[in-house]
């Protein structure tokens, strides 16, 4: 396995770092809500017209602990508490499965933890780290949501690109009968070997794709476009096209590979996930962290590109 190279772009954190609460130390789910923040409650309120009239077939969800207005939604929304969410995970912790990470994003209206799995494999000579994700919403943007992201320790890049062969993610509709469809959630976690091992496969296949070094600049101007228009988003295009063909050239954790589809989707992943945005908005490193929990839309594209190569 390469070694952690200090230079470039290189040492880096995870792409959740930096929001949330660290909370390794946490014993269970109610010691992780307490040290995230997340130790508070959702009630239901009626909603009104500016005249004083209720809006029937809707309901407002509103936090507890300072009444914030977290979204309006159906009233046959079910409401999942956060100690209801996280509280199935507790009987994983005895498997060795640790709490990492847990926070909150835009005001509360999606929460979410991170998990450590006891496990580590090694993919084409280099560790890999899976992690466990919960999400759940409470503005009515999405259901509760269950997630692996694979990560390679070297480099801290993602491998959470969608497989045909297992599935990596679960999301159930806040509906009455979702706590008893959470075992779902849970039979996604226990398949953690099942996915491994067809990220594996999936990585060898890569491996034995070999491109030329024109197919890879091909694929990587299909992301960047540049023409002789030198408008600002050509500008901004020409920047990244030349980061991106740094993180497959010279990467140094990409050294020793050959060029195949298996270092460009690693170039791909390390630029979706690191790269420094054209502008950095206020939401920026959120806007990264939903992206990567759901499955980066770039990787994904990288991803079918080499396959089809």
């Amino acid at each position: 396995m390469a070694a952690q190279v200090e230079s470039m772009f290189y040492v880096r954190e995870k792409p959740w770092h930096g929001l949330g609460t660290m909370v390794a130390d946490a014993p269970d789910s109610a010691g992780t809500l307490v040290a995230a923040g997340l130790d508070w409650n959702v009630v239901q309120q009626d909603v009104f017209t500016e005249k004083g009239f209720i809006i029937h077939g809707y309901k407002v969800n509103v936090r507890d602990r300072d009444l914030e207005t977290l979204g309006i939604v159906s009233d046959r929304y079910k409401v999942i508490q956060n100690k209801e969410a996280f509280r199935f995970t507790d009987e994983l912790l005895s498997e060795g499965v640790r709490y990492e990470t847990a926070g909150s994003l835009q005001g509360g209206r999606k929460v979410w933890f991170l998990a450590r799995m006891p496990e580590k494999y090694e993919i084409l000579g280099d560790e890999v780290e899976p992690f466990f994700l919960l999400m759940n919403s409470h503005d009515g943007s999405s259901g509760l949501t269950a997630a692996m992201t694979p990560v390679r320790v070297v480099c801290n890049n993602t491998l959470n690109f969608a497989l045909k062969t297992a599935k990596r993610t679960w999301t159930g509709r806040h509906t009455a009968n979702i706590l008893s469809r959470m075992t779902e959630a849970q039979e996604t976690l226990l398949r953690v070997r099942e996915y491994m091992s067809a990220l594996d496969m999936e990585a060898e296949k890569l491996h034995g794709i070999r491109l030329s070094g024109k197919r890879v600049i091909d694929m990587m101007d299909s992301f960047f476009p540049v023409t002789g228009d030198m408008a600002d988003i050509q500008k901004n295009n020409e920047r990244q096209l030349e980061d991106l063909k740094k993180r497959y050239f010279d990467a140094p954790d990409l050294k020793d590979m050959k060029h195949t589809g298996y270092r460009f989707l690693n170039a791909v992943s390390d630029f979706a996930t690191h790269a420094e945005p054209i502008r950095r908005t206020k939401n920026y490193q959120e806007n990264l962290f939903l992206k990567t929990a759901g499955g980066h839309a770039m990787i994904d594209r990288a991803y079918k590109m080499v396959m089809a190569a």
